[in-house]
């Protein structure tokens, strides 16, 4: 004992007679700069981690003399290019409101605008989901619907009960679909109707961020999706400062779940799963990922904007789905667009939570305002009355019989169309498309030039990135001329094998460079200046 306490006043002593000859200021500021030199250390290292070495680099090339001038100047070209057109189209629109109110003649400029737009009849990926003509049919029973209540809005809850109504019975019904009545979801499903699918995800972010403040006191959030998921995500992080955490697709191209693990932490609120992705039309593993949301106690939300009503039909009508709803443990959000397979009119949707504990994060609640007590269930305060009682209208009108037969015919079609591009020599369908979403590639062909000729003969598809590919979306305007589509196509890659190379007006360019551009920021700053141009 005395050994030791000997030796530590040595060491002692010999510790002061070596810092003796340093100033006390030195001294003082020794730890100071330590610190802060670890600070920017970590701070650094956690740019290469976010940004990738690539990145800041050309950041940093981009500050010499000339350089940022002439990036300007070629995005210019670019953003032009882009635009085809659109610029006359721009400086044509008027600018004033007219001397004098043109009252019903104003009924014939809507129809000579109207007439300028495109011909979307079957011609489509995705876009119109109903069948035939806006002017009968559906589409005249949903417009019948809007114009009965389109003054109608539902804040005014104590004005406009039927909107309340239906409102309620549209949630009730989409929960019910997806899985409310099961014995696993707790029967405690709730939820509310938004303006489409980026305000039911944009909701089901923010509610899941405050849910786990409240719960676990996270104050830095961040959330794990695939690369494959909606972009939407990426508009809520950075609506609600979340960092998000991006997770490479696996060999089949669903959610890695092992990925997905390794990213979780003590910041982690939520993980993403989609039924099916945008981009393929694949089913991610719900239940694998439920599991881990359970294991870590925190929120995976389920984006079925695009199959909700179409996978709870095509699983009744025996095609092979597996578990994507609430019946699956861990779920704790879902977001289901009406105005896709549901049939309803653009600007519906629904966003669905396990319990009301969950959802109450959801609201904003106000006490302070001199205008009164005020709480919003929604992202919007006023909302249009005439969409519910259309969604409404459209879920009453089509029944259990109605959905279960077009599902039927969309997920024919869309089987015939994944068998006919497997037999285009050249082209190969991206997975195992698991509804009506049909990606295809090729190794052979730029897949991009086609597209360019498929636009030439009318067709309106998605272009992809990693991999480079196209996709189509079937809806019930595809039930008629899928084989219009599948011959174009055909002809389409035979064209470009005879005479690969861009053709005039064509966009393969932009898109290939695009995709094989490191700095993303640069293809990010294009996408801006592009859409600040077009509005």
């Amino acid at each position: 004992m005395e050994a030791a306490a000997e030796l530590a006043l040595r060491l002692r002593a010999a510790a002061n007679a070596r810092l003796a000859r340093y100033e006390p200021l030195a001294l003082a500021a020794a730890p100071l700069l330590a610190l802060l030199v670890a600070r920017l250390a970590h701070a650094a290292a956690s740019a290469v981690a976010d940004r990738g070495l690539v990145a800041i680099a050309i950041a940093a090339v981009k500050l010499l003399p000339g350089v940022s001038s002439y990036i300007a100047a070629e995005k210019k070209k670019v953003v032009d290019k882009m635009q085809s057109g659109g610029t006359s189209s721009k400086n044509n629109r008027r600018t004033e409101l007219p001397t004098i109110g043109l009252g019903e003649e104003v009924i014939k400029d809507l129809e000579t605008l109207k007439a300028k737009d495109v011909d979307w009849q079957g011609k489509c990926s995705g876009t119109v989901y109903i069948a035939g003509s806006e002017s009968e049919g559906h589409f005249e029973l949903i417009n019948k619907a809007y114009s009965m209540f389109s003054h109608t809005n539902p804040l005014h809850q104590d004005v406009f009960k039927s909107v309340a109504h239906m409102e309620a019975e549209v949630v009730a019904m989409t929960a019910a679909l997806l899985g409310s009545k099961e014995k696993s979801s707790g029967g405690q499903i709730c939820g509310n109707m938004t303006s489409g699918g980026t305000e039911s995800i944009l909701l089901a972010v923010k509610t899941s961020r405050d849910y786990m403040r409240s719960k676990k006191g996270i104050t830095k959030p961040e959330m794990i999706i695939a690369e494959s998921a909606h972009s939407a995500y990426d508009k809520a992080a950075e609506y609600f400062n979340i960092k998000v955490r991006r997770v490479p697709v696996n060999k089949e191209f669903l959610a890695d779940v092992k990925g997905f693990k390794r990213c979780i932490n003590g910041n982690t609120i939520m993980m993403v799963g989609s039924a099916p992705g945008f981009p393929h039309g694949l089913i991610d593993p719900i239940e694998e990922l439920g599991e881990l949301a359970s294991r870590y106690d925190i929120c995976l939300h389920v984006d079925l904007c695009l199959g909700g009503f179409v996978l709870p039909f095509a699983r009744k009508l025996g095609y092979p789905i597996p578990p994507f709803d609430f019946s699956v443990k861990g779920v704790t959000s879902i977001s289901s667009d009406v105005h896709k397979y549901g049939l309803a009119p653009k600007g519906t949707s629904v966003v669905l939570y396990r319990n009301h504990e969950i959802r109450k994060h959801q609201f904003v609640a106000v006490t302070e305002w001199t205008g009164g007590l005020y709480i919003s269930p929604t992202i919007a305060g006023s909302r249009p009355g005439g969409l519910i009682a259309g969604a409404w209208a459209a879920m009453m009108s089509m029944g259990l019989n109605g959905y279960l037969d077009s599902t039927s015919h969309i997920m024919e079609v869309s089987k015939k169309i994944q068998r006919g591009i497997e037999e285009i020599p050249g082209l190969y369908v991206i997975g195992k498309p698991d509804m009506t979403v049909v990606a295809f590639g090729s190794d052979v062909v730029d897949i991009f030039e086609v597209n360019d000729i498929m636009s030439s003969k009318g067709w309106h598809l998605n272009a992809l990135q990693r991999p480079n590919s196209l996709h189509i979306c079937v809806t019930l305007q595809h039930t008629t001329v899928y084989g219009e589509f599948l011959k174009d196509l055909q002809d389409s890659v035979n064209t470009v094998k005879a005479n690969p190379g861009p053709i005039s007006g064509g966009m393969a360019p932009i898109y290939g460079a695009a995709g094989k551009m490191p700095d993303r920021g640069t293809v990010r700053e294009l996408l801006v200046e592009f859409m600040d141009s077009s509005c």
